[in-house]
């Protein structure tokens, strides 16, 4: 039986060589449907907050109401845990889902994740669970992209770029961070460079910052003043704030991974989604501060009106919600959350040093976006992101040296404690869960997988024969600068050279581990 032209080896080639400028158009086409859908999604949490805040208003002049909100809030719960049961990809932020979708580990159903998503995310943070909307927005616009080339029936490797650009849109909508969406896109999610990944993802992310700037203003995220430029008499202080942090951000990684254990042992999944649900009611009562991914907290914390008790028991008691919050498995992210505690920590530490410190005076903003930026490097890893990040939310480039020696201090940290970053943890407990057959569901097509040979790595001077590629893998093309030819099996691989790699889509996962280990991989060979 002929298969379909589509599926074919030769027009998965044919496509991969000619659709770099159409690829952009269909980058503006999945920005705009991807802006659309968060734009939506973003409205649709600002209302539930507003929403939400009447409510608690309400239940504090009328104590009758309180057990009717509780009840409201366990009918909330049901609700989401039975999308996630009808889909259980929806749990979380929905980061690593799309890790592993790109990876080839995970095949989502688009609508089933655009719906589910949708519904339990405004449930959840409607209901002021300490999650953030950038994780949601994130998977939100990455199933929209699956959804487009589902429907215009694009090939695989043509499909794993449109999510990355979907997911690149989805995080400029939800933060007014086109830039921060294209480095993401780039630095976590995909994990690879080429000149089609970066242009469509330019194009995507610019047109959904376009339509999100046309629905809620141009005014950065944050609208605090940052009035004076550090000292250089102050960069020590960076620094040590920075290995603050790296340490902070270890306790974080280590802290959530120890509380989704927990959740583990509890074999009921309402009962896991009940008990932050419960837990927000009796916030929203009693410290409604912690409430929600935070986003009003910053800003008054740029006030400086709390005083260091008050910013220690704030953090403690943000952590833990956030640590329960997300634990549970409730659908929702962890970008703003964690940028809050860093905040809060970038806070107390200008509390303690402005006394030790007189030149610190006036400064407390700039700590404020020092400690988002270091905790995001050290939690996420990924500095790049975290620096442009802060700088397009706080509407500021003018301090991108100091957030980047607190990112490199917070870094290295956990990275000499050998602490995961936080999305492969995640990913790596997703793919533990799934069900051992899950390649069946998989379609059988043929995908084109790029890799770059760096500096150091096991494969670099080794022939394309040495490396133990998976079975069903053909290295087909290998692009050294401006030149790009078919290689051989005694080529010789070069640090720097771009190699392409033909393979069935049920040998995916196994491709990009191969990969990882040989081609990217920094080490001492024995040689040297």
């Amino acid at each position: 039986m002929m298969r379909p032209e589509e599926h074919t080896v030769t027009h998965t080639i044919n496509r991969y060589r000619s659709f770099r400028y159409e690829l952009i158009l269909e980058g503006v086409i999945v920005g705009a449907i991807a802006g659309a859908v968060v734009v939506a999604f973003r409205y649709l949490i600002g209302y539930a907050d507003t929403l939400l805040h009447s409510i608690l208003d309400f239940g504090q002049s009328h104590p009758w109401f309180i057990p009717v909100w509780f009840l409201i809030l366990a009918a909330a719960a049901f609700i989401v845990a039975w999308l996630l049961k009808w889909e259980s990809l929806i749990s979380g932020s929905g980061i690593p889902q799309i890790e592993g979708e790109i990876m080839g580990e995970i095949d989502e159903c688009w609508w089933r994740v655009l719906l589910a998503k949708l519904g339990g995310g405004i449930l959840s943070l409607g209901c002021g669970l300490s999650l953030g909307r950038e994780g949601p927005s994130i998977q939100l616009g990455a199933m929209a992209a699956k959804g487009f080339s589902r429907v215009t029936k694009r090939v695989k490797t043509e499909e794993k770029l449109l999510i990355t650009c979907g997911a690149s849109a989805g995080l400029s909508a939800a933060f007014n961070a086109p830039i921060a969406g294209i480095l993401f896109s780039l630095e976590e999610v995909h994990k690879h460079f080429s000149p089609e990944l970066l242009l469509s993802s330019m194009a995507a992310s610019i047109t959904s910052d376009f339509v999100s700037r046309n629905v809620f203003g141009l005014k950065p995220v944050f609208t605090f003043t940052i009035t004076h430029m550090m000292p250089l008499s102050t960069y020590g202080h960076v620094l040590f704030l920075g290995v603050i942090i790296g340490a902070m951000g270890v306790v974080y990684n280590t802290t959530l991974s120890k509380t989704q254990d927990l959740y583990e042992r509890i074999p009921w999944r309402l009962v896991k989604i009940l008990i932050p649900f419960m837990l927000a009611g009796v916030f929203g009562f009693l410290y409604r501060g912690v409430l929600g991914g935070g986003h009003a907290l910053v800003e008054e914390l740029s006030a400086g009106d709390m005083v260091l008790g008050s910013l220690c028991l704030l953090l403690v008691v943000k952590f833990c919600f956030s640590m329960v919050s997300f634990g549970s498995g409730a659908p929702g992210g962890i970008f703003l959350p964690l940028l809050v505690l860093g905040a809060i920590i970038g806070s107390i530490y200008y509390r303690v040093a402005e006394h030790m410190s007189p030149s610190l005076s006036g400064l407390l903003v700039n700590f404020i976006i020092l400690g988002m930026a270091g905790y995001f490097s050290a939690i996420v890893r990924a500095p790049i992101t975290g620096i442009i990040l802060i700088s397009e939310m706080a509407g500021s480039f003018s301090h991108l040296l100091t957030l980047s020696m607190v990112s490199l201090a917070a870094y290295l940290v956990p990275d000499m404690l050998h602490c995961a970053p936080v999305y492969d943890q995640l990913l790596h407990r997703l793919l533990r869960k799934q069900n051992p057959d899950k390649q069946a569901t998989l379609t059988g097509e043929k995908v084109l997988v790029e890799g770059m040979i760096f500096h150091g790595s096991a494969a670099e001077g080794k022939k394309v024969s040495a490396i133990a590629w998976p079975r069903t893998c053909l290295v087909v093309s290998l692009m050294r600068g401006d030149a790009e030819f078919v290689p051989r099996g005694d080529t010789m691989l070069l640090a720097g050279d771009k190699i392409v790699v033909l393979c069935d889509e049920t040998s995916e996962g196994q491709l990009h581990r191969t990969l990882q280990e040989y081609c990217q991989t920094v080490g001492l060979r024995p040689e040297e």
